[in-house]
């Protein structure tokens, strides 16, 4: 694998729908065996994943890597929870964010740098159906917009 940034594996669409995001942590991911043989596959599902803070450490909780098809009896649990490695600061910073009411850690895009699996983590706030309804007419109008600049072309 050459060094650098590679290719996007898997991303939430949903996050920037669901959540205003304010502010993103790059993590490493602790894989097991044949897990990060099914990442690189591109075998990896991050849609209803979420982080958590448990007892000084940040889990990602229900992300989804395929089984290893040559991984025969050595095979990984496909939704276990797993350790993601970040500084201890950025972790206590964590903490004192995440007890406000109306944040979540979202999982928004999983990929392959130097080697390693790494994942972007951000801190998300819900948004309200109303916020939710004025982003599609946002992006509504702006398709529109693009669409009149193409056709006066």
């Amino acid at each position: 694998m050459p060094k650098g940034l590679g290719k996007t594996l898997a991303q939430n669409k949903k996050a920037s729908h669901d959540y205003f995001i304010e502010e993103i942590y790059e993590a490493g991911i602790v894989l097991q065996g044949t897990e990060i043989k099914s990442i690189r596959a591109g075998r990896v599902n991050i849609k209803d994943s979420h982080a958590r803070i448990d007892k000084g450490e940040l889990k990602l909780i229900n992300l989804h890597i395929s089984t290893y098809e040559q991984g025969n009896r050595f095979n990984h649990d496909p939704t276990r929870t797993r350790k993601l490695l970040l500084h201890r600061k950025e972790i206590d910073k964590l903490i004192g964010v995440t007890q406000q009411q109306g944040y979540a850690l979202v999982p928004l895009k999983i990929y392959i740098k130097n080697g390693y699996a790494k994942i972007l983590i951000g801190v998300g706030r819900g948004k309200k159906k109303y916020d939710k309804r004025q982003d599609l007419k946002q992006k509504q109008m702006k398709r529109d917009i693009d669409r009149a600049i193409k056709d006066r072309e």
